[in-house]
């Protein structure tokens, strides 16, 4: 009505310009006219599909939470393992290598043995160590077991199992010409030493 428009003119007083163009306000009109148009569609369900997406971001953000937990837990488990391992090893490799010495002197009724762990390769630990031999049989020189004869290889190699049963006695072991290099004497001095064990372990 003509009543309410000049309501509305009269609220508008106050925010005239006194130097207002027609002409410079119709083109800045128009720029914000393009702007608001090269926004493009007005999407009515932008917010429901923000909370959407919200929502999964925060699901994806606790599960990744909960991989990145399960992956520490399991690097403090292998770790706690791998030290655990380590320690058994060095404990186990030291009482064989003990009894290795004890039992290569009553096989040879004297010399001396040892077993040492060779080098890791870069990057690897002590697991992944080689073992190295080295026999001394009466009146001869401390050597690896390559330099050794077939029949004291054998008796080295036998003095070695009896060292490993020694400290885990196994239910039978299997022993495929394990004497067949060994001459008369040391065929018997391994038959008397095979019998001390046989009250523990079935030779075969």
């Amino acid at each position: 009505s003509a009543a309410s428009d000049v309501y509305k003119r009269q609220e508008c007083v106050p925010l005239r310009s006194e130097n207002f163009e027609i002409e410079p306000a119709i083109e800045e009109a128009q720029k914000l006219r393009r702007r608001i148009e090269s926004l493009g569609h007005v999407n009515p369900e932008a917010i429901e599909e923000c909370e959407t997406l919200y929502n999964e971001y925060n699901e994806m953000e606790k599960q990744r939470d909960d991989l990145s937990n399960a992956e520490r837990d399991l690097v403090k488990i292998i770790s706690d393992l791998s030290k655990e391992m380590k320690t058994q090893f060095t404990e186990k490799f030291n009482q064989i290598n003990d009894n290795f010495k004890v039992i290569f002197r009553e096989l040879f009724d004297g010399g001396t043995a040892e077993l040492s762990l060779t080098e890791p390769a870069d990057g690897e630990d002590e697991l992944s160590a080689g073992v190295e031999i080295k026999a001394q049989p009466p009146q001869k020189k401390l050597q690896l077991l390559s330099l050794l004869s077939g029949g004291e290889k054998a008796m080295t190699a036998i003095a070695i199992l009896f060292a490993i049963l020694k400290l885990r006695p196994m239910p039978f072991c299997v022993l495929d010409e394990i004497e067949a290099a060994l001459d008369d004497a040391n065929v018997l001095r391994f038959a008397k030493y095979l019998k001390r064990y046989s009250q523990e372990t079935q030779f075969i």
